[in-house]
């Protein structure tokens, strides 16, 4: 067989230019898919109210925040005070002012879930089970789905949902067994290698739980503190990077380490329910920093100041 030496030589040129696209495009990819660096906002328990001054301190937080120029915020629950003993009527007002005061922001916003959240639940709201907007509707028409996930520049956010209503009108800290199905199938979906940011309203790991037991026993028929099938939902982390949990609800700033996972509880941005620090920790949220796949964290303060400052465990 004889070979046109000049064809030869032209199909190889052409070939190795393929080649080389083909070997840019498999390095571009591999540079798209690689974790990347960035700031996002994580603030929690706003509890906003037009009582106690709560609006002007949530516009000073979110003023501060814009500020920073994250690339987005996560609010980790709580949003309102009150939705779950209260009637129709004030719990729209509170969700109304929140999303009025939210806009100050001027950045994507991905909501959980918190306790205070839940419409009506409670008896002495008085409104019954068959209110259309009753339990989680109210918050889903206004703030969207209670548990679900996305991802940003080479790192998966999933968004759980820790509140239970129990059938005798009260609530319970859990993920419950719907969801955990989800989590995993979620997990499964998104790999072993990608860098995963969990993000839940009542801590699934905390020191507080520990030391705050015997003073904030209450009586309470559920668990309220922290989440009950905890070691349920850690479980289905097996095997994935997950490199975080952030969590709010006890309005302190903690960090715990636990299997390679910061366990990250965030102060609130109402401090104290507006009524000045909590336990030390002022009024603040949670800067975030991920840098390639690892993750630091600071808590900044606005400098908000109680009209009726007072002491609460």
């Amino acid at each position: 067989m004889i070979v046109d030496r000049r064809k030869f030589l032209k199909t190889a040129a052409v070939a190795g230019v393929v080649g080389a696209v083909a070997g840019n495009a498999r390095l571009d990819w591999a540079a798209e898919s690689a974790p990347g660096s960035f700031d996002f906002v994580f603030f929690t328990d706003t509890h906003i109210e037009p009582e106690l001054n709560a609006p002007t301190g949530c516009e000073m937080c979110f003023g501060k925040i814009a500020g920073l120029k994250p690339e987005f915020a996560v609010m980790g629950g709580d949003h309102v005070y009150d939705a779950l003993g209260v009637d129709g009527a004030r719990a729209g007002t509170v969700f109304d002012l929140y999303k009025k005061t939210q806009l100050a922001l001027e950045m994507p916003i991905h909501n959980v879930i918190g306790n205070h959240d839940v419409f009506g639940i409670l008896t002495k709201s008085g409104v019954a089970p068959s209110d259309p907007a009753y339990g989680k509707k109210m918050y889903e028409d206004r703030m969207g789905k209670t548990y679900y996930s996305f991802d940003h520049k080479g790192y998966h956010f999933v968004v759980l949902d820790s509140i239970q209503p129990t059938e005798d009108r009260m609530w319970e800290a859990r993920v419950d067994e719907k969801q955990v199905s989800w989590l995993a199938e979620d997990l499964k979906s998104a790999g072993a290698r990608t860098p995963v940011i969990v993000i839940v309203h009542v801590p699934l790991v905390t020191a507080f739980a520990t030391w705050a037991a015997d003073r904030m026993r209450t009586g309470d028929k559920y668990d309220t503190l922290s989440v009950a099938n905890a070691p349920q939902v850690i479980g289905a982390f097996e095997g994935h990077n997950v490199i975080a949990v952030l969590q709010g609800h006890t309005h302190v700033n903690e960090i715990v380490d636990y299997k390679n996972t910061k366990y990250i509880t965030s102060g609130a941005v109402c401090g104290n329910w507006w009524h000045g620090p909590r336990m030390g920790f002022a009024e603040g949220f949670t800067v975030v920093s991920l840098r390639e796949g690892k993750i630091n964290t600071r808590y900044e303060t606005y400098g908000f100041k109680s009209v009726d400052p007072r002491e609460k465990f």
